[in-house]
């Protein structure tokens, strides 16, 4: 991982600027570590990577940096039902990657999906729009969990 130069990340620099926080090698690493994977990690697997490499960082500072860059909307925080919170990067340089999710509820797969139908933008803009106008509240995001069986799961139980 190393320090990355900051000339490459200038969006990371500014996010954590304009929020009145700095670069520390802590939320750094955890950064890295999100953006160079597609898994919803937890706390725990985070420090186990970052302690490889930084040794002197402790679950305690990787627990304190991951509600911080969360309260920042750098990250985002997610409970899949499964008793351990986990986390994935809210945006990229190339900018927001906004998707949904499937949750197998018997093998814990998680599904990330961005092929909306149609119909599922066209619901989610009338159940925005209506609600935005019902209780005079300016949506700025939405989280799409749907919980059911995967296509192995559902093989496994048909056997």
């Amino acid at each position: 991982m190393g320090r990355r130069n900051r000339e490459e990340s200038p969006w990371l620099c500014g996010k954590l600027k304009d929020c009145g926080y700095r670069l520390t090698i802590s939320r750094e690493a955890i950064l890295d570590i999100l953006s160079k994977t597609y898994e919803h990690l937890s706390a725990e697997d985070i420090y186990l990577t970052v302690h490889k490499i930084y040794p002197n960082i402790g679950l305690t500072t990787v627990y304190r940096t991951l509600e911080i860059l969360v309260q920042m909307g750098l990250i985002y925080k997610f409970d899949f039902g499964d008793g351990r919170a986990r986390y994935e990067l809210s945006e990229s340089p190339q900018g927001k990657n906004h998707h949904h999710h499937l949750i197998c509820t018997n093998c814990g797969r998680i599904i990330d999906y961005t092929d909306f139908v149609d119909e599922e933008v066209e619901l989610l803009t009338r159940t925005e729009e209506g609600l935005s106008k019902k209780f005079n509240f300016k949506i700025t995001n939405h989280l799409i969990q749907f919980y059911g069986l995967c296509s192995e799961c559902q093989n496994k139980k048909k056997k």
